[in-house]
């Protein structure tokens, strides 16, 4: 494991920095990404074995960040531990997350399995508290209730015993994914702070983003090679569509976009934005998914955004 100097980690309060107009634009943007991701991964599992696309997904992400990297001149990756704390987002956040978001994919709905992925924020304050050193005032622990307690309220009526489409082991495969991006994110934004905050290193977003990509590719593409039996891809403009969507909109754009973000706000404010994701989901859900909302579904919806209209007062 990489060494986080905790000694030497100074307790500040959660997101005491304030945002700008063009970081709340990115933030939204971030979130509007994000809740597109599963329903993209939905239909390209009808055409891509769980692995394979996870990996497929990866290498795209990758790839056209460290190209851009390159082309702009950007700085590699310095020291060994930046290297290691790569390699630890990597294997968390893509190797861990999107094992559990592919598999799940085919067995939790869409709006459902974006609901349970939010779990993660309220594992990563905790990590941030130990690990970053990141104190919650009052607010930010009341904006957290409120959010997760939103979040309840809208997974409450998919815990029905008619919804047999939703299977305990996509459930656990989802929550398995929320633990390796709550862990990734921990160490993202352990890189994403300046020498001057007690960071190891400045460290480019394009190349952070896109290494963390390639390296957690590999333990997918292993496991695909391993794991699954052998399926053809169904290459088609529909799957290349999708492919790309997933890739470049909802990965490569998502992820760079986040970190630039960790490195002008504390994680767990943050964090507590990505509960507006379900809400996003929702909303998509019942416009491509003809998935219904009910009463306590947009109970739910108020009390995330009441959350998330809280913590942007800071």
């Amino acid at each position: 494991m990489v060494k986080l100097d905790l000694p030497h980690t100074r307790r500040t309060s959660a997101g005491r920095r304030r945002l700008s107009l063009g970081d709340w634009g990115r933030l939204i943007l971030v979130m509007v990404l994000w809740a597109l991701c599963y329903p993209l991964i939905t239909t390209g599992l009808t055409m891509a074995p769980p692995f394979i696309f996870a990996t497929l997904r990866s290498f795209v992400a990758g790839t056209s960040l460290l190209l851009l990297a390159f082309v702009l001149r950007r700085p590699l990756p310095q020291g060994w531990k930046t290297w290691l704390s790569l390699l630890m987002v990597g294997l968390s956040t893509t190797s861990m997350g999107f094992t559990g978001m592919f598999l799940a994919g085919g067995l939790v709905s869409p709006g459902l399995a974006t609901v349970l992925a939010n779990a993660q924020p309220l594992i990563a304050a905790v990590l941030a508290y130990f690990v970053l050193g990141e104190r919650l005032r009052v607010a930010h622990r009341l904006c957290l209730a409120l959010g997760f307690a939103g979040i309840l309220l809208i997974a409450l009526p998919h815990f029905g015993r008619g919804n047999a489409g939703n299977t305990p082991a996509g459930i656990g495969y989802i929550l398995i994914g929320a633990l390796g991006v709550a862990v990734g994110n921990v160490v993202l934004k352990r890189l994403a702070r300046s020498r001057t905050e007690g960071g190891p290193t400045q460290i480019d977003p394009l190349m952070a983003t896109g290494w963390q990509f390639l390296l957690g590719s590999v333990p997918l593409w292993l496991a695909a090679q391993t794991l699954e039996t052998p399926q053809p891809v169904r290459w088609s403009l529909s799957f290349v569509a999708v492919l790309l969507a997933l890739g470049l909109l909802g990965t490569a754009l998502a992820f760079a976009l986040w970190f630039s973000l960790l490195r002008r706000g504390g994680l767990t404010r943050l964090n507590t934005f990505t509960f507006l994701t379900p809400v996003i989901a929702l909303v998509i859900g019942v416009l491509f998914y003809a998935e219904s909302l009910r009463l306590v579904e947009l109970a739910g919806i108020a009390l995330t955004l009441a959350g998330a209209t809280w913590v942007t007062r800071g």
